[in-house]
Formats: C-alpha cells, sequence, structure tokens
C-alpha cells in the first residue's frame, strides 16, 4: 500500500533535503577588504565552523553584541556534533565576533549621531489651489 503525497508533505521534504545538503549562501571571502587584516584569520575559521551547520547570517544578523552571551552561543554550538568547533577555534570564533559586534555597535552609534545631526527636510502643504495649477 503506497501512500500519497500531499502537497505539504512533498514540500516540507524537498526542504529537509535541500537543508541537509548544505545549501546555504556562500560566505564573503575571508579576504574581504571590509575586514582588517588582523581579524581576516578569525574570520575564516569562524566562516569554515559555523557555515557548516546554518549560514553566517544567523549569528552576524541576530543582534548579539554581548561578549557574555556569545561565550554561551558558541559553547552551545561547539557541543553539535558536526560543528567541528575545538576550543582553539572556539577563542579565535570569539575574537572574530567580539570584533563584529564592536563595529556594529560602532555602525548604530555612528547612525543615529547622524539621524540627530540632520535635520528634517521642510515639506510645503499642498492646497487645492497649488494642485489646479498643474493642470
Amino acid at each position: 500500500m503506497t501512500i500519497p503525497l500531499r502537497p505539504w508533505r512533498l514540500a516540507v521534504a524537498f526542504l529537509i533535503v535541500l537543508a541537509s545538503t548544505g545549501c546555504r549562501g556562500e560566505p564573503p571571502p575571508s579576504d574581504s577588504p571590509n575586514l582588517p587584516e588582523s581579524v581576516r584569520a578569525d574570520y575564516a575559521v569562524f566562516a569554515q565552523r559555523c557555515s557548516k551547520c546554518h549560514s553566517l547570517s544567523r549569528p552576524l544578523n541576530s543582534g548579539i553584541v554581548d561578549d557574555d552571551y556569545w561565550v554561551m552561543y558558541v559553547a552551545r554550538m561547539r557541543r553539535q556534533p558536526e560543528s567541528g568547533i575545538s576550543p582553539d577555534d572556539a577563542r579565535t570564533i570569539l575574537r572574530f565576533l567580539h570584533y563584529y559586534s564592536v563595529e556594529q555597535r560602532r555602525k548604530k552609534e555612528q547612525q543615529r549621531q547622524n539621524d540627530l545631526a540632520e535635520p528634517p527636510l521642510p515639506t510645503a502643504p499642498l492646497n487645492d489651489a497649488s494642485v489646479g495649477d498643474a493642470q
């Protein structure tokens, strides 16, 4: 007896196969010009180890900027059987994540300062007479 596959089951099966084949976004190269030379090697370890299990956007877009939280996060990831994260790798990954968190806080503060420094653009109120003149 065969069980018919419903469309949602087929979609779920497809997503499971897609996820298990490692189809993730390509990480940026470790020699990215946006990274200073001092963190490129750390980024390379981060990219290699962390992309084994999930996309790099997961930690990078997480909004985490607290070093203590990163320590717990990386320790949890290190316990995953397929991670391959050694204690030395964990220190290297944490060094990169610290750099990245500091940069994110700096960029956020810079954007906040820019937003405060820019006065709002004046807008002229529209009235019926000005709209009629345009025709």
